[in-house]
């Protein structure tokens, strides 16, 4: 097998077009050409209106040494021998691991607490996984019923329940995390297998979409409970016993006491009460950074038009990713972008409003959006202690919640920039879940943290003309964009309390579903290097 890299080909090409292109790239024919697969694929818009795939090819050819020993071939091309090679689980360990006689406890099932959950009762550890919300199918019809009717269930919502936040997004994929275990490709492929597309493999940017995460959610689970993993539903943990600065035992909202030397915590970053449990038992923690701001909607034929120019038709609907500093210092950056996607009512607290994007596999919807996201740092939390950054959200989620009455609050970009409510929406509609209403945003953050954001919309008007149309669609407040909160861990990933593994987006050690995925397996694999099952 070889593998070419950066094979520029048209967007309407096919198998036969690869294996003719391969063919004169290597000097052979046709026919000498075996199979060929696709290993990346990026689309290549930079000298519109000529647009190409940029696609890396492992093929298998007749005679491979022969195209390997082609020095003219190999001096014009990047072709290299190619070895499969995947993801190995049980690969560091030793003879002196300690045999545990419980089953490790869970907490959490999203993509964090899912793959720790997967690979460890793979190989017989029989974990116990809590979920304070409903299995996927009960959760999505208790969200439907929250866009609908307004009436939130706090422990079924679009932040809790099986599947985790990422659950109720696009399922974007993409990492920016290091890999050299090969991790990445692995979550990859376990999601196929569940049930997501096998482009995912390939994409540069891969989705999944919200109405197939449905299903890949549910087969994962099957398959955790088929290797003797157990899942608790509408259970959440309520407290910890520790003794001599060591997990005993972990106790649940239904009065039950389970015995555990081994706790992932893998809570997401929602789950405050959690970490107010966790911060009263001493664990170690400290406020981040993170980021807030609002979720943005423009037409997706603008996005389109701006990215693909005369191709726009011939391709998936395209999405954007747009930095800039502030004169403040602040970054300013857009943030889990949904192309043809939904604004979506995220809350999980009475009293409290919160947005989230979501977009299905087919992206089809009219619109476009983004969080368009602010820097700020435990210095603007105006408070002290590893739990100030959660105070800071639910103040600005409590405002947000008040100037809508409940409703999610709206504002064309022109009112936000001279402080008025808007009397209606311009050219550009809304795509929403759930009620929303025109309110005026200003007055929910700093000054100088709305100054940052429009002075971003205006530099990103620069990068993708209209932009920072007047009529674009702002809806409060994104909020939910990374946890307030880090759980200190050591090399061991264990936390300074043996036996509990802070772990995933919620501990402060993820930024997705795909980095969640892998922070639970680097976690599930610390904890097969060390103890027996």
């Amino acid at each position: 097998m070889i593998r070419i890299n950066d094979v520029k080909v048209p967007i309407s090409y096919d198998e036969d077009a690869l294996k003719r292109k391969i063919a004169k790239l290597i000097h052979v024919s046709t026919d000498d050409i075996l199979s060929v697969t696709i290993d990346k694929r990026s689309i290549d818009a930079r000298k519109k209106p000529e647009i190409n795939y940029v696609l890396r090819l492992v093929a298998e050819v007749k005679d491979e040494k022969k195209v390997l020993n082609n020095k003219a071939v190999i001096k014009d091309l990047n072709i290299t021998q190619y070895k499969h090679t995947r993801y190995e689980f049980l690969r560091d360990l030793n003879d002196d691991r300690t045999r545990i006689d419980t089953r490790p406890v869970i907490i959490g099932a999203g993509p964090c607490g899912l793959f720790a959950a997967y690979y460890l009762a793979k190989y017989g550890y029989r974990p116990i996984i809590l979920e304070r919300g409903k299995k996927v199918e009960e959760r999505i019809e208790d969200v439907e019923c929250f866009f609908e009717t307004g009436v939130l269930d706090t422990e079924s919502n679009v932040q809790f329940g099986e599947g985790g936040a990422g659950a109720f997004s696009d399922g974007k994929l993409n990492t920016l995390v290091k890999d050299t275990y090969l991790r990445n490709d692995e979550v990859l492929r376990l999601f196929v297998e569940c049930g997501a597309d096998p482009e995912i493999l390939y994409d540069a940017k891969p989705h999944v979409g919200t109405d197939v995460l449905f299903t890949v959610i549910r087969n994962l689970r099957q398959r955790i409970e088929e290797y003797g993993g157990e899942f608790k539903f509408n259970t959440k943990a309520e407290s910890f016993n520790i003794e001599n600065n060591k997990l005993i035992s972990i106790v649940t909202s239904a009065n039950e006491v389970i015995n555990s030397d081994i706790c992932v915590l893998a809570i997401g970053h929602s789950a405050r009460d959690t970490f107010k449990v966790l911060y009263e038992l001493n664990v170690p923690m400290e406020a981040k950074s993170f980021a807030v701001g609002f979720r943005v909607e423009h037409e997706q034929k603008l996005i389109n038009n701006a990215q693909y120019g005369e191709s726009a038709d011939k391709l998936p609907a395209a999405p954007y990713k747009l930095t800039h500093t502030a004169q403040s210092g602040r970054g300013v950056y857009t943030f889990c972008m949904c192309p043809g996607g939904y604004v979506v009512n995220a809350s999980s607290e009475e009293g409290r409003l919160a947005v989230n994007g979501m977009s299905y596999k087919k992206r089809d919807g009219i619109n476009a959006n983004s969080a368009v996201i602010v820097s700020v740092t435990p210095e603007d939390y105006g408070g002290t202690g590893p739990l100030a950054g959660v105070a800071f959200q639910r103040e600005i989620e409590k405002k947000a919640y008040d100037i809508g009455n409940g409703r999610i609050p709206q504002q064309r970009f022109i009112d936000f920039v001279n402080n008025r409510v808007s009397e209606s929406l311009g050219h550009i509609p809304t795509s929403v879940k759930g009620s929303n209403t025109l309110a005026n945003l200003r007055g929910i953050y700093s000054e100088e943290i709305n100054t940052s954001f429009i002075e971003g919309i205006r530099a990103f008007g620069h990068k993708i003309k209209g932009f920072d149309d007047d009529d674009m669609v702002m809806s409060g407040v994104e909020s939910r964009t990374s946890s307030p909160v880090r759980i200190l861990r050591n090399e061991e990933l264990q936390s300074d309390i043996e036996g509990l593994y802070p772990a995933g987006e919620g501990a402060g050690y993820a930024g997705g579903i795909m980095s969640a995925a892998m922070d639970g397996m680097k976690v599930a694999e610390r904890i097969a290097a060390k103890y027996m099952p």
